[in-house]
């Protein structure tokens, strides 16, 4: 079995460490344990691994968070993965910090990357693991929220968070979404 695993980001050393970029983050994080580096390859760097008889593969899109929609499409036809065995991770200004929620299926919760992959693909029927950023901006600030760096106190934290995030990768391929959604959310 094929999953691929799509976390979200912009590509860049200006954008390396911002709240926006916790999917390339949590990504990084799960490719850790691969021997095999990321290859700069069309729509985006992919590195493949092997876990428990499962392949995945591991995409950080370099499109852009709010054009993921042709990484992903790109990907999902290429190495002929189903929408399901699909899994995307973004950062969501809705949940507190470091609150972790995977879903089966959603709206893009305003945010334009799940938008963009809800258009290309023509559905929103897809696997999703939201990364809580908070919401500590004032109202029309939400774009430079998002693209600004953690506080002091997030960096200290964040470590805990980011391997939470890959358990509930590697227990989504080996377990499925709904015994996971079980265990984590």
């Amino acid at each position: 079995m094929k999953y691929l695993i799509a976390g979200l980001g912009n590509i860049g050393d200006e954008y390396q460490n911002t709240r926006h970029n916790i999917g390339f983050r949590i990504v990084d994080a799960l490719a850790a344990s691969a021997e095999t580096e990321f290859q700069d390859r069309r729509y985006g760097f992919v590195k493949k691994m092997k876990y428990k008889s499962r392949w995945l593969v591991l995409l950080k899109p370099s499109t852009y968070v709010n054009l993921s929609g042709r990484a992903v499409n790109y990907w999902l036809k290429k190495e002929k993965i189903p929408v399901d065995h699909l899994l995307v991770i973004a950062d969501d200004i809705s949940l507190p910090f470091g609150k972790l929620r995977l879903k089966p299926r959603g709206g893009d919760g305003g945010h334009n990357g799940l938008a963009h992959i809800n258009t290309i693909l023509g559905t929103n029927d897809y696997p999703r693991l939201r990364f809580g950023i908070g919401h500590n901006f004032p109202p029309g600030n939400q774009v430079d929220y998002v693209l600004s760096e953690w506080t002091k106190e997030e960096r200290t934290e964040l470590p805990g968070h980011i391997k939470r995030a890959t358990e509930i990768i590697l227990s989504f391929v080996t377990i499925g979404i709904e015994r996971t959604m079980n265990l984590y959310n």
